[in-house]
């Protein structure tokens, strides 16, 4: 019987990469304008980072600021993502809520675990009316180790799962599904990387290709 399958956001879920750009393009015009920071956006720098938390990510970005100015700047980039959302900037990947119909038919709860914010993630889930389907959605907020495998094991512990598996694109959640004992799913998706992908179990191009591996692990009929 399938119990769970445990859902990343962005870039397995939603497709991030069509508001990304704007809001990080907006947030670093605004820092410019501060006299804060001079260079390019480093687009290319986040893309290769997608994935980790936003703390982590404003480091590596912005790296020779203080911890109040990169604060300030991860509140301003979450009001543009928001905006964006709200603005349907973004996207869900295909078939997401066909695959959710499907899973919710056979009895599989669905949770979404990210490494993004609350606030963000209920966005998400309003404007595209997940909550149909998805039982309950995590942030890293929910954790104060920010390890994505520690917010997984919170899912596990507070709903009882005994079977389950982790759907996501980057390493973060191959090690949150292995260190828990649950198959992982890596998707290869947008942000994806090869190398990451490699230590997945199974590796999918589309949303669809989760019903065949569900059956390959017996986890439904």
């Amino acid at each position: 019987m399938c119990e769970a399958l445990i859902f990343d956001m962005d870039g397995t879920l939603f497709q991030t990469d069509k508001i990304l750009e704007h809001a990080l393009n907006d947030t670093f015009n605004h820092l410019r304008s501060q006299n804060i920071y001079h260079s390019a956006t480093p687009i290319n720098k986040y893309r290769e980072i997608m994935g980790v938390p936003l703390p982590t990510v404003w480091k590596i970005l912005l790296p020779n600021q203080t911890d109040a100015v990169r604060e300030q700047t991860d509140a301003y980039f979450l009001t543009r993502l928001i905006e964006n959302i709200r603005r349907g900037k973004g996207a869900l990947y295909p078939h997401v809520k066909e695959t959710f119909s499907f899973l919710k038919e056979k009895n599989c709860s669905i949770f979404i675990a990210s490494n993004g914010l609350t606030h963000y993630l209920n966005e998400i889930v309003d404007y595209y009316q997940l909550g149909e389907w998805v039982t309950e959605t995590f942030s890293i907020q929910q954790v104060n180790t920010l390890d994505k495998a520690d917010l997984v094991k919170a899912i596990i512990k507070k709903h009882g799962i005994k079977t389950a598996a982790v759907v996501g694109d980057r390493l973060s959640d191959i090690h949150a599904a292995k260190q828990n004992g649950l198959a992982a799913i890596g998707c290869n998706f947008d942000f994806a990387r090869e190398d990451e992908l490699a230590q997945a179990d199974y590796v999918i191009d589309d949303l669809v290709q989760l019903k065949d591996i569900l059956h390959q692990l017996n986890i439904i009929s």
